[in-house]
């Protein structure tokens, strides 16, 4: 039975065995067969089942904070598209949403998706479309206020096509970032999944008119042939949108 996770990063502890090698069953395509020898052997995935992680993604988030350190003890966290709920494992014991630091401040996590997640020890979890009108005041309504970090590890269905996925991905990550917007304390974080392919200079622009630093951070846990990175925006200042044009007619 795998132990409780505690947050911690424990990258190099030996967690690579040996290679497992699948052969290709009766009626099971050869690209499945080599999915299921990836998970198998990625050292990830190996640390999640050991360490009690419901998938290999929370290792993202952990080497994301370990860098940045937005998940500090007495933050409010809201964690987008949170299932399977590994990110949310992370946060709670990071942000001390249990109370087991003894002097640290108590912090809350609250985690929405589309479908139904199973229950995380010391996070709330809420089935809602973000997207929905008023979504936001019901987060702020469940927080007791404003969040100090908005994080989403949130990708939108491939169609196996690899520009389409892209613009996909970026249309989700702007929509994130718009309600972090509403629901964000000023000087706080937020932290989303986007796929590198050009269409992201917009959001760039965004993110860098309404906090202090963006940065693009590939972290090691991300798949090397994955065209996957993480926007982390800290310093909130408050939504600054683009001035209204000038009319001159």
């Amino acid at each position: 039975m795998p132990k409780a996770p505690t947050g911690k990063n424990t990258s190099g502890r030996g967690t690579r065995d040996l290679r497992v090698r699948v052969k290709t069953a009766k009626g099971r395509k050869l690209s499945s067969t080599l999915w299921l020898e990836r998970q198998l052997n990625d050292p990830y995935v190996v640390r999640a089942r050991k360490e009690g992680y419901r998938g290999r993604a929370a290792y993202k988030i952990m080497e994301l904070d370990d860098k940045f350190h937005f998940l500090v003890p007495g933050a409010r966290v809201v964690d987008l598209g949170c299932a399977p709920g590994g990110w949310c494992q992370v946060a709670v014991a990071r942000v001390n949403a249990l109370g087991e630091k003894g002097g640290k401040k108590v912090g809350t996590v609250l985690g929405v998706d589309l479908q139904d997640v199973s229950a995380i020890a010391g996070a709330e979890i809420h089935q809602l479309d973000f997207l929905s009108d008023g979504a936001d005041e019901l987060v702020k309504g469940w927080l007791g206020g404003k969040a100090d970090v908005v994080m989403s590890d949130m990708a939108a269905a491939s169609s196996g096509h690899q520009g389409t996925d892209h613009l996909r991905i970026i249309a989700l990550c702007e929509a994130a970032a718009e309600f972090a917007f509403d629901v964000l304390e000023e000087g706080g974080t937020f932290v989303a999944k986007v796929l590198a392919g050009g269409a992201e200079t917009e959001l760039q622009a965004t993110l860098k008119r309404n906090f202090a630093k963006v940065a693009n951070v590939k972290p090691p846990a991300s798949r090397a042939d994955s065209s996957e990175k993480f926007v982390v925006a800290t310093g909130f200042r408050g939504r600054r949108d683009l001035p209204a044009d000038d009319d001159d007619g």
